[in-house]
């Protein structure tokens, strides 16, 4: 496997190579994600399916327990759902920093190997996790924009982790240093993932939302669209999620190599010298204000 040139990436480029490697590995990137979304696909089924049934009881009694089961049920298992979903974003996105690390190396990976490296990390990848759900939910009880602000400073706080073995602290302090006068960019991946999303959604469970509405009274059929539409939405997810990782990960590289000669310091260690890592200066000024190029 060819090695990828390590240099300074405009923001065409930073996209376009995204998306030569999703197409390039496709079945590495897709497995990655869907093996875990899977058993969230199932927590999912089951959470909405488990009330559903409950609900169709026929006499009193039977209805009436059927109400509680439906109360316990689908909250137990919605709260299942979140958990397992989380766990398979943890995975996901470990894994596919891992796969573009060895694929920037030169070096094969498979999705066994890229899952099976995440083990050793997941505690901290859920640090990062919890840390930057609290500083996003700290953002959006502020206002959208420092919502949508942080988000972009943490882009690559997971590639922090995984690469550089940091705290889930220090992934989240390393991210903000990386980012800053560099957001923008960020905010161009993360713009391009959430419109791939709505027009996955709009093809993968839009229409089967809609035929749910339509076939109202019939439970039956109501049943069988939203196993299609859940059925759809893991489809559509195991698509879609690769990109913002895969993105997030060469984002991580660029800035590197922007901001710490990280290229200059892969190639001396090539030659065997052992260079130390340069401080994290402001970077190139960018052309999207100050946050892209």
């Amino acid at each position: 496997m060819a090695t990828l040139e390590l240099r300074p990436l405009t923001l065409g480029e930073l996209l376009d190579r995204t998306f030569f490697l999703y197409r390039r590995n496709f079945l590495l990137f897709f497995g990655i994600s869907a093996i875990p979304y899977s058993l969230f696909f199932l927590a999912k089924l089951a959470a909405v399916l488990i009330p559903a049934i409950a609900s169709h009881a026929t006499s009193t009694q039977v209805r009436s327990t059927g109400i509680v089961a439906m109360a316990v049920g689908g909250g137990l298992f919605g709260l299942l759902a979140v958990l397992i979903g989380g766990i398979a974003f943890l995975y996901a996105a470990g894994a596919a920093v891992h796969a573009v690390s060895e694929i920037y190396a030169g070096r094969a990976t498979s999705i066994r190997e890229s899952l099976g490296s995440v083990r050793g990390k997941s505690g901290t990848i859920f640090g990062v996790l919890v840390l930057t759900g609290l500083l996003l939910i700290a953002g959006l009880i502020a206002f959208v924009f420092p919502f949508f602000y942080i988000m972009c400073r943490l882009s690559v706080a997971i590639p922090s982790a995984v690469l550089e073995d940091l705290g889930p602290a220090e992934s989240i302090r390393r991210s903000f240093a990386l980012t800053r006068n560099f957001a923008g960019r960020a905010f161009m991946i993360y713009l391009l993932y959430f419109a791939m999303v709505f027009g996955i959604i709009a093809v993968f469970q839009f229409p089967f939302a809609m035929l749910m509405v339509l076939s109202a009274r019939q439970p039956h059929l109501v049943m069988i669209w939203t196993v299609v539409m859940q059925l759809g939405n893991f489809i559509a997810s195991s698509l879609v999620a690769p990109v913002s990782m895969i993105g997030c990960a060469i984002f991580y590289y660029d800035l590197r190599v922007r901001k710490e000669a990280f290229d200059l310091q892969t190639m001396m260690q090539a030659v065997g010298a052992d260079p130390s890592s340069p401080p994290v200066t402001g970077g190139v000024p960018s052309m999207f204000g100050r946050d892209a190029s």
